[in-house]
């Protein structure tokens, strides 16, 4: 995974030639980026797996290196794409008011240029509970209505967009289920995770599979010095667990900064998910990379997807 950059700095960038290739660019200054078909993606850290220990007391890795490496998994930033104004560039949501040609376009760059396996399953994403498996989904609309989506099946993607809200990315050590959760502070309190959980269990025990041992990552959302909300969201978490309040902090004019990450890693923590990795970004204050919803309104979303790579 990237560690956080300067506004005015970018990592080298792997650039797409038109042959679905990557090529590395050395990194330049720039207050904001401005290349066309050069697209800078963010990759899990993923956790490292507990060892299993066997009836002779010895050590075995499940996460192998060959199980890392089927489960393939990023989130887009906002350079490199071909929208505009608001939506430059990167803009794959196509319900924010951008040309539709044009996120056509952007989605047509992002799995050329990461030669992803398909299409990403899209979701009508409301803020909710409800999980679907990729499988039923299509790759036409109309697009399930749905806050998480799973599969084992490999070869295909599941996908979030967001702009401040996080997206949590659930896997299995050995590789052979994925998961991508859309996760505002509305998902969070109805209890997406819990009701994604749910069904990776209900999956899990219709393949006969008796352990279950998953790893999380958290990708780019609103930070904690950044999202401002209501007394009324802080009173609802804590009703529903008193520590969470733990994850609040007063803010302005009677308002608290809530921490997003915290409380996924608290839910996660509460339903067996101990070992995630992530966070620790701000949406809203990294311009150069991220969309914003908070900060701008009008704007584009970027990608979270993760897939297990046919064999």
């Amino acid at each position: 995974m990237h560690s956080a950059w300067p506004c005015n700095t970018r990592p080298a960038v792997p650039r797409w030639t038109g042959r679905s290739r990557w090529q590395r660019t050395s990194p330049t200054c720039s207050p904001c980026w401005r290349p066309i078909l050069s697209l800078t993606i963010i990759e899990p850290d993923w956790p490292a797996a507990a060892p299993n220990i066997t009836a002779n007391h010895s050590r075995t890795e499940p996460d192998s290196v060959a199980a890392r490496a089927r489960v393939r998994a990023l989130t887009s930033t906002r350079g490199g794409g071909l929208s505009r104004g608001p939506y430059a560039s990167l803009n794959l949501a196509n319900h924010v008011g951008d040309d539709p040609a044009l996120v056509a376009g952007n989605r047509d760059l992002l799995q050329s240029a990461l030669e992803l396996p398909s299409a990403p399953r899209w979701l009508n994403q409301v803020h909710g509970c409800a999980v679907c498996t990729a499988e039923t989904v299509s790759v036409q609309a109309p697009l399930p209505t749905a806050d998480a989506v799973l599969t084992s099946r490999p070869g295909i993607v599941c996908g979030v967009l967001t702009a401040d809200c996080l997206p949590i990315l659930l896997r299995d050590v050995g590789g052979t289920l994925v998961a991508a959760v859309h996760a505002g502070w509305r998902g969070l309190l109805h209890g997406v995770i819990e009701a994604t959980l749910a069904q990776i269990r209900a999956r899990r025990a219709e393949q006969e599979r008796a352990t279950l041992d998953l790893l999380a990552w958290l990708g780019p959302a609103i930070g904690p010095d950044a999202f401002e909300v209501g007394g009324e969201v802080r009173s609802a978490f804590v009703q529903q667990h008193a520590d969470a309040a733990e994850h609040f902090r007063p803010g302005r004019d009677g308002r608290w900064l809530a921490d997003l990450y915290g409380l996924a890693r608290a839910q996660l923590a509460r339903q067996g998910v101990l070992r995630v990795s992530g966070g620790g970004y701000c949406t809203l204050s990294d311009s150069c990379r991220f969309f914003s919803y908070r900060r701008d309104g009008n704007t584009g979303r970027m990608a979270t997807l993760i897939w297990i790579e046919p064999i």
